[in-house]
C-alpha cells in the first residue's frame, strides 16, 4: 500500500542532520542550564510560567478532569456536564489512563475569541511542563473534534450557544421548561449540536432530539443510520439521568409519525432534505504525509523538509530534534518532541506549528497533535515503516492457535486465566480481556476508528479490526483480529493488506468470520458482544428495520453473543432468550432452558435499542399467534411458528442443529 522511501530524500535528510548536530554542539556551550538538551520539562524550570492551582490534584487517578478558559484562568466544570461545550469558549481536557499516562487537549468553539484560544494554549502548554513535558498534546475545534476526544464523552459531545463573555454558566439544572433541538449526526464520530427549533434545522437523514424540558422526542428521519439512533437515544438519557435527575419522559417518534404536541409546537411537517451536506474526503489523501525539521539554530524557527512522501524510516527522527509531519489531505498535523531537543524548541512546539499551518495556507481548522518521544500513538506511527518501540523484541509473526487438549475438557474459570495454563490454552485465552482494544471499520482499503461507544458492536456486512495489546512476562504483546461479517460482499478479507503494512511482525494476526469468534475476542468488550444484520454500502449506513429479532446465545466460557437474525417465529430456540422490537412495541422471549445471564444480556440490547420490553416466557405467549400479531399481520416472514405446536417442536430442532453448526 505504501511505496518505498526514495533515495533521493534520504540523503539530504542524512546531511542535514550531521549539520544540525555540529551546529547544535557549538551552540551548547553558550545555552543557559535550564535550556540543556538532556533537562526535562518540569514546570519550575519556567521562569515566564507558574501552574494554576487547578493542576494541583491534576491527572492523579484514571478518568477526565475538564476545565474552561473564563479571562485568563481555569474553571473546573462539574462532572455531570462533561462533553457540554458552549461554543464561545475555549476548554482544557485532560485524560489520564489506568496507568497514569495522560493526554492534554484544547477545545475551542466556533464563536472563541483569540484571547481565549490563546489562553488555552499557554494552559496546555503548562500542563504539559507539570507533567514533564511527557503527555500527548492535540488541539480540538469545533465539529473538527478527532476520534479519540470524542471517545471520551460515552453520550457525545453537545454544543451550547453563547459562551462566558455572554455571562452563560455550565449549571446542573433538574427540572426545566427549556424548549430547544438538539441535532445528532454522524456515521462514527457523532455530536449533538443545539439548532434553531424549527422545521428549517430537521433533515431526513439524521436524528433530533426535541427538548421540552419535562418530554424530549427522540425524532429519527426517515434514512437516517442505526448509530445516530443509538447515540440520539444515549444522548436522551443522559439529559434525562443528570439534567433533569429522571424528571421527564423520552418518546421515540419517526418521521412522519409526529404526535400532537410536536405538530403543535413546530407546525405542519414540510418536505425535508434528505441529508445535511457533509464534505467528502477522499481517503487515499488521509495517508499523504510530509516530514519536517524544526529548528531555531539560525536564531528564529525555521522548518526543512526531511521526507517528502511517507512512509518514512523511524532512524529519520533525532531525539535532539523537533519535527512536523504534515497529514496535508486529513487536515492535521504532527508535532514530535525529541526527548533530547533544546528547551526553547519543545516549549515552541505549538506556536512552530500554527506559524506553519498560516505559512502552508491550511484552513483554521487543521488540528495539531503533539507527540513526546517515546509517547507516539498508532495515529502518528502508521506513516513509519516497521515502527519499533523501546524495549520491544522482533521477530517473525507467530500464528495463533485455538489449539485443543486432547481427550481433557477443563471447564472455564476466568478468575484462574493466569494460573491455569491448561484451561487458558483450551479456552484460547491469553489473559483475562483486561489490555487495551482500538477497533477500526475497513471502508475501501482503509482505516476508519471506530466511536469507542461503538466498540462490541459489529454489522454483518462489514469487516473490522481489533488491535488488542497486553502484557505477559513484562513485555507488551499485540493480537490483530479481522473480523468479517457472513454478508460482507469481499471475497477474502479486505484488511489483509492493512495489517501486513501496519502489524506485520508486530502482531499475532487472526482471521475471525461472523460465528466464530474465540472466547478470547468476545471478552475483551467487557459487555454482549451485538452482531447487527447488513453494514454500510457506499461509506452509508443502512436505516435500521423497524421489525428487529435479536438472539442471545452464550458459549462455555460464559462470553455472551446477541446476534440479530431475521424476525421469523421460526428462529426462536426452547435454549436461549431472544428479543424482538417492533415499531409500537418491544419483548424479551425467555425459552425454557434460558439463562439468567442471557436475560442479562437481553437488557443490555434492551438499552442499545431504546426503551422497555415486556418479558414473555415460552408456553406463557398472549394468544396462539402472538409473534404474528407483534410483527404485523403486513409482514411477509414466517409466523406459522406459534400457530401449530408441532411446528414448534420442528422448528426448535431445526434451529439446534443450525446452532450446534455454529458452534
Amino acid at each position: 500500500m505504501r511505496s518505498a522511501l526514495n533515495s533521493t530524500v534520504q540523503k539530504p535528510a542524512e546531511q542535514h542532520h550531521q549539520q544540525q548536530q555540529q551546529q547544535q554542539q557549538q551552540q551548547h556551550q553558550h545555552r543557559p542550564p535550564h535550556t540543556h538538551p538532556g533537562v526535562s520539562c518540569p514546570h519550575q524550570a519556567l521562569s515566564t510560567m507558574t501552574s494554576p492551582k487547578q493542576f494541583e490534584n491534576a491527572g492523579k487517578t484514571p478518568g477526565l478532569q475538564v476545565w474552561r478558559v473564563e479571562k485568563m484562568d481555569l474553571k473546573p466544570i462539574p462532572k455531570e456536564l462533561y462533553g457540554e461545550f458552549f461554543s464561545g469558549d475555549s476548554y482544557i481536557v485532560l485524560y489520564t489512563s489506568e496507568s497514569l499516562s495522560h493526554s492534554i487537549h484544547t477545545w475551542s468553539g466556533e464563536d472563541t475569541s483569540v484571547d481565549e484560544k490563546m489562553g488555552a494554549a499557554v494552559f496546555m502548554v503548562q500542563l504539559d511542563c507539570f507533567f514533564g513535558g511527557k503527555p500527548i498534546q492535540c488541539t480540538e475545534l469545533q465539529n473538527e473534534e478527532s476520534s479519540t476526544f470524542l471517545g471520551y464523552f460515552k453520550p457525545g459531545v453537545r454544543y451550547k450557544k453563547g459562551g462566558v463573555a455572554s455571562g452563560l454558566q455550565h449549571v446542573v439544572t433538574n427540572v426545566s421548561t427549556v424548549k430547544r433541538l438538539l441535532h445528532v449526526q454522524g456515521r462514527r464520530n457523532i455530536r449533538a449540536a443545539e439548532k434553531d427549533l424549527s422545521w428549517s434545522s430537521f433533515n431526513s437523514g439524521d436524528c433530533f432530539l426535541i427538548d421540552l424540558g419535562t418530554d424530549i422526542y427522540l425524532w429519527s428521519g426517515s434514512k437516517s443510520n442505526r448509530f445516530e439512533a443509538l447515540k440520539a437515544t444515549e444522548v436522551a438519557k443522559e439529559i434525562q439521568s443528570n439534567e433533569r435527575c429522571g424528571r421527564c419522559d423520552i418518546h421515540r417518534i419517526e418521521e412522519g409519525a409526529e404526535p400532537e404536541a410536536v405538530i403543535k409546537l413546530l407546525g405542519p411537517k414540510p418536505e425535508l432534505p434528505e441529508s445535511s451536506c457533509d464534505v467528502a474526503v477522499d481517503a487515499k489523501n488521509r495517508e499523504i504525509a510530509a516530514l519536517y525539521l524544526i529548528s531555531d539554530a539560525a536564531g528564529s524557527m525555521k522548518t526543512a523538509l526531511v521526507g517528502e512522501k511517507n512512509p518514512f524510516k523511524q532512524e529519520m527522527l533525532s531525539n535532539s530534534d523537533c519535527y512536523i509531519l504534515d497529514n496535508f489531505g486529513n487536515h492535521k498535523i504532527f508535532v514530535w518532541k525529541g526527548k533530547n531537543a533544546n528547551m526553547d524548541e519543545r516549549k515552541a512546539a505549538l506556536s512552530a506549528a500554527n506559524k506553519f499551518i498560516k505559512d502552508k495556507g491550511y484552513p483554521s481548522t487543521t488540528q495539531v497533535l503533539i507527540m513526546p518521544d517515546g509517547g507516539e500513538d498508532a495515529l502518528f506511527k502508521q506513516y513509519f515503516v516497521n515502527w519499533i518501540d523501546k524495549y520491544e523484541t522482533t521477530g517473525p509473526c507467530q500464528t495463533f492457535s485455538m489449539g485443543r487438549i486432547w481427550g481433557k475438557v477443563i471447564p472455564y474459570d476466568p478468575s484462574t486465566v493466569h494460573e491455569n495454563k491448561d484451561m487458558a490454552a483450551q479456552h484460547g485465552m491469553v489473559d483475562n480481556g483486561s489490555g487495551k482494544v482500538q477497533i477500526w471499520r475497513v471502508e475501501g482499503g482503509n482505516k476508519v476508528p471506530l466511536d469507542q461507544s461503538s466498540y462490541g458492536q459489529f454489522f454483518g456486512g462489514d469487516c473490522y479490526l481489533v488491535l488488542y495489546t497486553y502484557s505477559t512476562g513484562g513485555k507488551e504483546k499485540n493480537i490483530i483480529y479481522a473480523w468479517k461479517g457472513e454478508k460482507c460482499t469481499l471475497g477474502e478479507f479486505p484488511a489483509s493488506s492493512l495489517i501486513k503494512d501496519c502489524y506485520d511482525g508486530v502482531a499475532t494476526q487472526v482471521c475471525v468470520s461472523q460465528g466464530q469468534e474465540p472466547a478470547h475476542l468476545v471478552s475483551i468488550f467487557k459487555k454482549p458482544l451485538v452482531i447487527h444484520l447488513s453494514g454500510c454500502k457506499g461509506g452509508k449506513d443502512k436505516p435500521a428495520s423497524n421489525q428487529r429479532l435479536f438472539h442471545i446465545r452464550q458459549s462455555s466460557t460464559k462470553a455472551t453473543r446477541a446476534v440479530e437474525v431475521k424476525p421469523n417465529a421460526s428462529s426462536l430456540n426452547t435454549n436461549d432468550v431472544f428479543v424482538l422490537k417492533s415499531p409500537k412495541s418491544m419483548f424479551t422471549w425467555v425459552g425454557k432452558a434460558g439463562t439468567p445471564e442471557q436475560e442479562e444480556a437481553a437488557e443490555y440490547v434492551v438499552t442499545l435499542l431504546g426503551g422497555t420490553a415486556t418479558r414473555v416466557a415460552e408456553t406463557k405467549e398472549p394468544g396462539e399467534c402472538w409473534f404474528k400479531t407483534v410483527i404485523c399481520a403486513a409482514s411477509s416472514v414466517d409466523n406459522s411458528f406459534f400457530c401449530s405446536r408441532h411446528q414448534m417442536i420442528s422448528g426448535e430442532h431445526w434451529v439446534e442443529i443450525k446452532n450446534t453448526r455454529l458452534h
